[in-house]
Formats: C-alpha cells, structure tokens, sequence
C-alpha cells in the first residue's frame, strides 16, 4: 500500500512540471489609428503587400495572404515577394524600393511588421477528488472509498503573445504619408498559415471599417 501511494505521488511530482500550452489560439485588435489630416484625392489603385522579416518563407507567405485579402475589397495588389528580391538575411535597399514602388505605379503601401513577443508561464494547480463521507466503517468500505481517488497533477501552462503593428502609407508622392496604423496581438500560434489568415483578415476589416478604402 505504502509503494502504491509513493508511485502515484512521484508520477504527480513528475507531470506537474510538464509545460501544457493552452488551447486557444486567437487575434485581437488592440488599437487602430486613422491619419484625420489625410485627405484621399482619389482611389487607391494598385497597393504593394509588405512584410518585414527575415525569415523569407514566412514574409513571403504572409504578403500573398494579406494580398488575397486586400484583393477582396476592390484593390489591385500586389505581394511585396513579387517585385523585391530579398535573400534571407540581406537588407532592402531604399533607392531599389523606391525604384520598384515607381515603375510599378503603385500607389499605396500596406506593411507589417513583429513588434514583440511575451511568454507567460503560470502554475495551474492539481485537484483532487474523492467518493462523499462516511466511508471507515469497514475495511472494505474504506479500500473501495479511497482506492478510486482521481487526483489531477498541477502543471505549467505556457502562453504566448505575438504583437504586429501595420501601416498603410500613400506612396503615390513625396516619402509616404501615414494614412492608418493597427497594432494586433496573436495569442498561442501553433500553425503559421492559420494564424497569418487570420490576422490578415482581422486588420484588413478594421480598414475597412475605419473607412480607409
């Protein structure tokens, strides 16, 4: 009896340190600002999806999902991984941006980037349950009683918390006026492509409910 309690201790002990990632994965707006000194003369017309990062895969997967859903709204965009060779690792030269940005015609920019990323560790702890009193009036009412307590370990449970901010910029003269920003946060990404879609969607929506198209 002694080794059957010890045993199931040390299995308590051991999984209460096993790190358990939480279930929900979601995105949220957490501000959006729209320029109230910008006034549009006219349409956008054509619009460059820019993601900032230097993972070329995913900068490349994201500025053809934030394209597509740009798209959606009457915009003809194109993906910033179309027209601008970037290597892993290598910096974008400005006078090549501004080259491409002119002999595309483009007219706006709409650009991502990460701004910062939280992990947050928090003890859930175990619980434990067991049949209801009385129960020691015999020894085989009490074997039976206490033989099936369900105890649940304590465990860490590790939550993560990606920030992005966007920008949409008039690029059509000058250096680029700001016309709207959003900062969003994506809470435990586990699949890229689905958190990058739903991201997109998310801030193109609040675009367009701030009236920026």
């Amino acid at each position: 009896m002694v080794r059957f309690w010890c045993a199931r201790i040390l299995v308590g002990v051991s999984l209460m340190f096993v790190v358990m990632p939480t279930a929900g994965k979601s995105s949220k707006l957490v501000v959006s600002w729209k320029n109230p000194a910008y006034v549009r003369s006219k349409p956008f017309s054509r619009v460059l999806a820019l993601g900032l990062s230097d993972k070329a895969k995913i900068r490349a997967d994201f500025e053809d999902a934030l394209a597509a859903q740009l798209a959606e709204t009457g915009l003809e965009t194109i993906p910033g991984n179309t027209i601008l060779l970037r290597p892993e690792d290598t910096h974008l030269d400005l006078g090549y941006l501004k080259t491409q940005v002119r002999e595309n015609k483009l007219d706006a920019v709409v650009v991502s980037r990460l701004i910062k990323v939280d992990n947050t560790v928090t003890y859930v702890p175990g619980t434990a349950y067991a049949p209801p009193l009385p129960y020691y009036g015999t020894f085989y009412g009490y074997y039976s009683a206490v033989y099936p307590v369900v105890y649940t370990p304590g465990y860490l449970k590790e939550d993560k918390k990606v920030r992005i901010e966007t920008n949409l910029y008039v690029v059509s003269s000058g250096e680029g006026e700001l016309v709207w920003t959003g900062i969003t946060d994506t809470f435990n990404p586990t699949d890229v492509k689905k958190a990058i879609d739903r991201l997109v969607k998310l801030v193109v929506k609040q675009m367009r409910s701030d009236g920026v198209f």
